[in-house]
Protein backbone atom coordinates (compact mmCIF):
# COMPACT_ATOMS: atom_id res chain seq x y z
CA UNK A 1 0.00 0.00 0.00
CA UNK A 2 1.60 3.50 -0.87
CA UNK A 3 2.37 5.84 1.91
CA UNK A 4 -0.32 8.84 2.31
CA UNK A 5 1.23 12.29 1.03
CA UNK A 6 0.62 15.75 1.54
CA UNK A 7 -1.98 17.40 4.43
CA UNK A 8 -5.49 16.56 4.92
CA UNK A 9 -7.11 18.91 7.38
CA UNK A 10 -9.92 16.82 10.30
CA UNK A 11 -10.88 19.68 12.23
CA UNK A 12 -10.15 23.61 12.91
CA UNK A 13 -11.03 25.81 15.48
CA UNK A 14 -12.47 29.07 14.01
CA UNK A 15 -13.57 30.45 17.37
CA UNK A 16 -10.11 30.70 18.76
CA UNK A 17 -8.98 33.15 16.33
CA UNK A 18 -11.98 35.23 17.36
CA UNK A 19 -11.62 34.92 21.14
CA UNK A 20 -7.61 34.89 21.50
CA UNK A 21 -4.97 37.13 19.95
CA UNK A 22 -2.65 34.26 18.47
CA UNK A 23 1.10 35.08 19.62
CA UNK A 24 2.84 31.68 18.05
CA UNK A 25 2.32 28.73 16.64
CA UNK A 26 3.88 24.50 16.98
CA UNK A 27 2.93 21.81 14.87
CA UNK A 28 2.38 18.77 17.27
CA UNK A 29 2.08 15.09 16.94
CA UNK A 30 -0.67 13.58 19.30
CA UNK A 31 -0.87 9.77 20.83
CA UNK A 32 -3.34 8.22 19.78
CA UNK A 33 -5.09 4.79 19.86
CA UNK A 34 -6.32 3.05 17.22
CA UNK A 35 -9.88 3.54 17.10
CA UNK A 36 -9.25 7.58 17.61
CA UNK A 37 -7.58 7.67 14.15
CA UNK A 38 -9.98 5.72 12.46
CA UNK A 39 -12.59 8.26 13.31
CA UNK A 40 -9.86 11.31 12.74
CA UNK A 41 -9.97 9.37 9.44
CA UNK A 42 -13.77 9.15 9.23
CA UNK A 43 -13.47 13.05 9.37
CA UNK A 44 -14.90 13.58 12.90
CA UNK A 45 -13.16 15.67 15.56
CA UNK A 46 -14.36 18.82 17.37
CA UNK A 47 -11.54 21.63 19.10
CA UNK A 48 -13.98 24.09 20.10
CA UNK A 49 -13.71 23.23 23.72
CA UNK A 50 -9.90 22.46 23.52
CA UNK A 51 -7.25 23.07 25.25
CA UNK A 52 -3.21 22.58 26.40
CA UNK A 53 -1.60 21.91 29.43
CA UNK A 54 1.96 21.34 30.65
CA UNK A 55 2.80 18.48 33.38
CA UNK A 56 5.72 17.62 34.41
CA UNK A 57 7.23 18.64 31.33
CA UNK A 58 5.05 17.23 29.09
CA UNK A 59 1.78 18.48 26.86
CA UNK A 60 -1.73 17.42 27.26
CA UNK A 61 -4.59 18.20 25.26
CA UNK A 62 -7.78 18.65 26.70
CA UNK A 63 -11.40 18.54 26.44
CA UNK A 64 -11.05 17.85 21.90
CA UNK A 65 -13.95 15.56 21.12
CA UNK A 66 -13.25 12.34 18.89
CA UNK A 67 -16.37 11.05 18.86
CA UNK A 68 -16.59 6.87 19.44
CA UNK A 69 -15.36 5.45 15.55
CA UNK A 70 -19.09 2.89 15.11
CA UNK A 71 -17.54 0.21 14.19
CA UNK A 72 -15.48 0.24 17.59
CA UNK A 73 -15.99 -2.75 19.90
CA UNK A 74 -15.10 -2.89 23.78
CA UNK A 75 -11.62 -1.59 23.21
CA UNK A 76 -13.02 1.71 21.99
CA UNK A 77 -12.18 5.13 23.42
CA UNK A 78 -13.47 7.60 25.87
CA UNK A 79 -14.32 10.33 23.36
CA UNK A 80 -12.70 13.37 25.77
CA UNK A 81 -9.68 11.89 27.26
CA UNK A 82 -6.78 13.45 27.34
CA UNK A 83 -4.22 13.18 24.89
CA UNK A 84 -0.08 13.85 24.95
CA UNK A 85 1.37 15.87 22.26
CA UNK A 86 4.86 15.23 20.93
CA UNK A 87 7.09 18.26 21.16
CA UNK A 88 10.77 18.64 21.48
CA UNK A 89 12.12 19.72 24.73
CA UNK A 90 13.21 22.93 23.76
CA UNK A 91 9.94 23.62 22.70
CA UNK A 92 8.61 22.39 25.44
CA UNK A 93 10.52 23.98 27.53
CA UNK A 94 9.62 27.64 25.49
CA UNK A 95 6.23 26.82 25.74
CA UNK A 96 6.09 26.68 29.72
CA UNK A 97 8.48 29.45 30.11
CA UNK A 98 5.94 31.49 27.87
CA UNK A 99 2.79 30.05 29.82
CA UNK A 100 4.42 30.74 33.24
CA UNK A 101 6.07 34.56 32.84
CA UNK A 102 3.20 36.16 30.53
CA UNK A 103 0.03 34.68 31.16
CA UNK A 104 -0.51 33.02 27.94
CA UNK A 105 -2.83 30.07 27.20
CA UNK A 106 -2.51 27.23 24.53
CA UNK A 107 -5.49 26.52 22.15
CA UNK A 108 -5.40 23.99 19.44
CA UNK A 109 -6.04 25.84 16.08
CA UNK A 110 -6.54 22.85 13.96
CA UNK A 111 -6.13 18.98 13.51
CA UNK A 112 -5.03 16.90 10.51
CA UNK A 113 -2.96 14.53 9.02
CA UNK A 114 0.46 15.12 7.21
CA UNK A 115 1.83 12.44 5.07
CA UNK A 116 -0.34 10.10 7.23
CA UNK A 117 0.23 11.24 11.05
CA UNK A 118 -2.04 12.76 13.42
CA UNK A 119 -0.86 16.64 13.89
CA UNK A 120 -2.29 19.14 16.01
CA UNK A 121 -1.24 22.67 15.61
CA UNK A 122 -1.29 24.75 19.19
CA UNK A 123 -0.75 28.19 19.65
CA UNK A 124 0.14 30.51 22.62
CA UNK A 125 -2.55 32.77 22.60
CA UNK A 126 -3.81 35.59 24.81
CA UNK A 127 -7.58 36.18 25.47
CA UNK A 128 -9.34 38.71 23.74
CA UNK A 129 -11.81 41.28 25.68
CA UNK A 130 -15.18 42.17 24.26
CA UNK A 131 -14.05 46.10 23.02
CA UNK A 132 -11.32 43.40 20.92
CA UNK A 133 -13.84 41.76 19.39
CA UNK A 134 -16.21 44.27 18.43
CA UNK A 135 -13.24 46.27 17.04
CA UNK A 136 -11.62 43.52 14.88
CA UNK A 137 -15.35 43.19 13.60
CA UNK A 138 -15.54 46.71 12.67
CA UNK A 139 -12.12 46.50 11.24
CA UNK A 140 -13.44 43.71 9.27
CA UNK A 141 -16.70 44.90 7.80
CA UNK A 142 -14.94 48.28 6.95
CA UNK A 143 -11.95 46.66 4.79
CA UNK A 144 -15.05 44.67 2.84
CA UNK A 145 -16.59 48.06 2.43
CA UNK A 146 -13.48 49.46 0.53
CA UNK A 147 -13.14 46.73 -1.24
CA UNK A 148 -16.95 46.70 -2.92
CA UNK A 149 -16.20 50.66 -3.59
CA UNK A 150 -12.73 49.92 -5.40
CA UNK A 151 -15.08 47.14 -7.58
CA UNK A 152 -17.76 49.72 -8.58
CA UNK A 153 -15.58 51.74 -9.29
CA UNK A 154 -13.09 49.74 -11.49
CA UNK A 155 -16.75 48.51 -12.93
CA UNK A 156 -17.62 52.22 -13.62
CA UNK A 157 -20.53 52.76 -11.69
CA UNK A 158 -20.76 55.93 -9.74
CA UNK A 159 -21.43 56.03 -6.08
Amino acid sequence: MAREQGQKMVAQNKKARHDFHIEDTFEAGLVLVGTEVKSLRAGRASLVDGFADIEGHEVWLHGVHIPEYTQGTWTNHSARRKRKLLLNRAEIDKIERRVNEKGLTIVPLALYFKDGRAKVEIALARGKKSFDKRHAIAERQAKRETEQAVGRRLKGHQD
